[in-house]
């Protein structure tokens, strides 16, 4: 598989090749079932429910990995929106899949992984593989933004929360739970990865009567048949 040096991680980021494999990873079994709708059975993807949390995505993933040859590891699934950056019921596909809660406390402030020489705490997706995806869902119709996704072992709830992980992250785009664990087994294995997120809340203050989680399934499903095209 070819592979570009990606200097500002100091790792290597693995390109996608037409025509491979895919594995989705999802955490619930109802984000699973609305990739299968979306994907009708096409027997190039494989779609696993792995697990809430980096620590159950990266097991799951990393066991799918060794078990079968993929091309491709999606994390996809519903997933929290910055005010601003994505609104509810639109689509996000990372630019960057960062660990943001995975360092130390300091009186200074917040200290990452890679600050502290401990990193990775970023992972890069093929950029040219994002880009094409990206409009390929803008073309079909679809809202959908472009950024940083951050993966947190506890969701936030929160507005100061919200605005220490914007100002941590510069463009922070959306919030989930998984993708930094899919995206560790995938660049431990040298397979390109990639996340998407169909947003059902905002970042901030928990106000479950104002998530939109059917609506974001739908958004995730309707995802799928871009997929299909654009992953060929």
């Amino acid at each position: 598989m070819s592979q570009v040096f990606n200097q500002t991680q100091d790792i290597i980021t693995p390109r996608w090749k037409p025509g491979a494999r895919v594995l989705v990873v999802t955490a619930v079994p109802a984000e699973k079932e609305a990739v299968l709708r979306g994907l009708r059975g096409d027997k190039r993807f494989d779609v696993a429910a792995a697990g809430v949390g980096p620590a159950a995505a990266a097991v799951h993933t990393a066991k799918m990995l060794a078990a079968a040859g993929y091309g491709l590891v999606i994390s996809a699934g519903i997933g929290g929106g910055f005010p601003g950056q994505a609104e509810m019921g639109s689509l996000v596909v990372a630019s960057e899949i960062i660990a943001a809660d995975l360092g130390v406390e300091t009186p200074a402030g917040f200290c990452s992984m890679d600050e502290l020489g401990f990193g990775p705490t970023r992972i890069q997706p093929d950029a040219r593989l994002v880009d094409v995806v990206t409009g390929a869902m803008r073309a079909a119709g679809l809202p959908v933004k472009t950024g940083p996704a951050l993966t947190v072992s506890t969701v936030t709830g929160t507005a100061e929360s919200a605005a220490r992980l914007a100002e941590r992250v510069p463009g922070a785009t959306a919030e989930a739970m998984e993708g930094y664990g899919v995206a560790l087994a995938a660049r431990d294995s040298g397979v390109p990865v990639l996340e998407l997120r169909a947003v059902s809340n905002l970042v901030g203050p928990r106000d479950r009567a104002a998530w939109r989680v059917e609506e974001a399934l739908e958004v995730l499903e309707a995802a799928g048949p871009v997929l299909l095209e654009v992953l060929r």
